[in-house]
């Protein structure tokens, strides 16, 4: 059985944002049902909405960055209840079984893991994004929201709060560690707010320097224009890791060569083409190159605790149904500080 919730929904590569419904499962004996707050604008839902990562169904609802309320729930579900403030990240469901879910990897799951939206169900059945007015997941798949987070500004957490805090962790960032982070937009400022927080000395790599007042008050120790070549003279050797949130393409021999002796670069934004480099980059200083998956259900709870605990939220700016098409275009212009979030109440009107 379903039933049909108000979203905004795009109907084919590149097409604007039309108000419509679009169906949802009923709440099932493990289900959660949300009513969605709201909703962030990822760079990933304007790739995907153009279809620019390859096929894409439509008609799409993007989003997956989804915090709300706990409106229904299954008579088997132990985890929620009616009134929690709960959150949905990047995927919805994973196979449980392979050796990747079994530790706690379900980001990994070799089975594939079904996506938020722009994926489809084990069953066949399309998954619909966080830009509507309710979802229903199975409850091993929704994310408590601690109170001292607004769900606005937690909203973006489960993407990009996620997305960095997964490799900060894995590269075990904190005192006495020198981090790097390359760009300054949702991902970014995240991962600035959260190395700090973990105690590392952090510096952001931008293409200008037009965000250095906001970066050193969201806890940059240094910040660097990446236009600048004196930039990567000034910084060679310099850093443990290095973290790129930017989706463009990089010389990646040189931001090889900022790292120190055993320095990583990881790879959380996702360039559409094939980057290249030289091994001997590598080879110079016992180097890696690495790349990011947003994280695990566990460790996006221990993220959203851990941002909660840390007065951690995203910098954001709320907009209305009615502004989305407009947002994408601010985002690819870098034209937001720092993430685009949707309240959803606005999206029922006129739906027809």
């Amino acid at each position: 059985m379903t039933r049909t919730v108000p979203a905004l929904v795009v109907k084919s590569a590149g097409a604007a944002f039309e108000r419509s419904t679009i169906p949802r499962r009923e709440v099932g004996e493990h289900d959660v049902q949300i009513d969605i707050a709201y909703a962030g604008i990822c760079h990933s839902d304007i790739h995907q909405s153009r279809e620019e990562w390859g096929q894409a169904i439509f008609p799409m609802v993007p989003g997956h960055e989804i915090a709300g309320i706990v409106s229904e729930v299954g008579s088997a579900v132990t985890k929620h209840k009616v009134g929690d403030r709960v959150g949905i990240g990047c995927f919805v469901d994973s196979c449980r079984e392979c050796v990747n879910c079994l530790a706690g990897n379900d980001q990994f799951c070799l089975k594939g893991n079904v996506a938020t939206y722009n994926g489809r169900q084990y069953s066949g059945e399309e998954t619909y994004g966080g830009y509507s007015t309710q979802i229903v997941a199975d409850e091993n798949y929704v994310l408590s929201i601690p109170e001292g987070i607004g769900l606005d500004a937690a909203a973006p957490l489960l993407c990009a709060g996620i997305t960095l805090y997964s490799p900060l962790k894995h590269w075990n960032a904190g005192p006495g560690k020198k981090v790097a982070i390359v760009g300054m937009g949702g991902l970014g400022h995240m991962g600035v707010k959260i190395a700090h927080a973990l105690g590392a000395e952090v510096t952001v790599l931008s293409q200008t320097l037009s965000k250095r007042e906001d970066g050193r008050r969201l806890g940059a120790d240094d910040y660097f224009a990446t236009s600048d070549p004196a930039t990567f003279e000034e910084n060679k050797g310099r850093f443990d890791l290095i973290i790129t949130t930017v989706s463009v393409d990089l010389d990646v021999d040189a931001y090889l060569s900022l790292l120190a002796l055993d320095g990583t670069l990881v790879f959380a934004g996702l360039p559409e083409n094939p980057q290249s480099l030289s091994v001997f980059s590598l080879a110079g200083a016992r180097r890696s190159v690495a790349g990011a998956n947003n994280g695990s259900i566990r460790e996006t709870q221990e993220m959203l605790d851990f941002c909660a605990a840390h007065g951690l939220g995203a910098d954001i700016e709320v907009i209305g149904a009615e502004q989305v098409d407009g947002a994408y275009t601010r985002v690819i212009g870098s034209d937001v500080r720092y993430r685009f979030v949707i309240d959803t109440s606005t999206i029922p009107a006129s739906v027809s």
